[in-house]
């Protein structure tokens, strides 16, 4: 079993995630914010059958080429390989006709072939946003009455910040790496949140058995820090094993898929992060290291 004294050590592992929050804010503040899909920030969506696999980056430079600025997104189709979706800022018809024309000299395609021109309204990114903030809240008011009720106040308050963690380190993610703020990021946090918090529950079971055993004079850093030594195996192990099947996916999978594989990749190694570094050693920063056993 691995000895490391995670608890006496604690702020150093607090300190590597703010290093990571303060690299966002800063890529942030120089690159303008988040860049947000046509999701939330709206635009056109133009959906193309070229006849045939065509590298994303020749339609975006094609695409650049013609009206002079980039597509959002280029997305291939899951169902068909040939089809794929160009999302941009709001384009008038001029710019429409002109982009689907260099679109059809240059890959002799037919009028019918373009599928679909939309335009999508960032109404409905907001609208699926409040209800992702909703579901959230109701969740974590639910798990913080639960795990009050398992154990106590207080490890429910460190599964929260736990959480919170997670969500800001995904959130990090998304700003250094640039990527397209969309819908796929809020089925990422929904689906983190799910798989982090059952990580936490059981480091904290397990404190609360060690509690009952401790020894004399063991203090509760003592038994913190020997319950996350005695999970921190199986905690590994089961992300590790997640994360193989995540990394494939995201190597071996269609475009349409690679930004959702990256956000469970990051969401994944944040909520293992979170269960082993954050929470229990939180727990104690606020617990107090007081003695147990008799």
């Amino acid at each position: 079993m691995l000895n490391i004294n995670i608890v006496k050590n604690k702020w150093m592992f607090f300190v590597l995630p703010l290093v990571i929050i303060v690299a966002a804010i800063v890529t942030g503040i120089f690159a303008g914010g988040f860049a947000l899909d046509i999701d939330f920030a709206g635009g056109t969506e133009m959906v193309i059958d070229f006849g045939k696999t065509v590298p994303k980056a020749d339609i975006e430079n094609l695409f650049s080429e013609t009206l002079g600025f980039k597509a959002s997104a280029v997305q291939q189709s899951l169902a068909n390989e040939n089809q794929y979706t160009i999302k941009s800022q709001n384009l008038t018809k001029e710019q429409i006709e002109s982009v689907w024309n260099a679109y059809k000299t240059k890959y002799e395609l037919k009028d019918e072939q373009r599928l679909a021109v939309d335009s999508v309204s960032p109404t409905i990114g907001k609208e699926l946003t409040q209800s992702a903030v909703v579901a959230c809240a109701i969740a974590v008011v639910l798990m913080l009455l639960y795990i009050t009720v398992r154990f106590e106040f207080l490890s429910g308050v460190s599964a929260i910040v736990a959480l919170a963690h997670d969500v800001l380190i995904l959130l990090s993610g998304y700003m250094i790496l640039r990527m397209p703020l969309n819908t796929s990021f809020i089925a990422a946090i929904l689906t983190i949140i799910g798989y982090s918090i059952n990580d936490t529950i059981v480091v904290f079971d397990r404190i609360r058995e060690n509690v009952k055993f401790a020894k004399r004079g063991e203090t509760y850093g003592d038994i913190a820090n020997k319950s996350v030594m005695q999970t921190i195996t199986r905690s590994i192990n089961t992300s590790v094993t997640t994360l193989i099947t995540i990394v494939l996916l995201y190597f071996l999978g269609v475009d349409a898929i690679k930004d959702f594989a990256l956000a469970l990749i990051i969401g994944l190694v944040a909520g293992t992060y979170s269960s082993i570094f954050i929470a229990a050693p939180l727990w104690i920063a606020m617990k107090k290291d007081k003695k147990q056993g008799k």
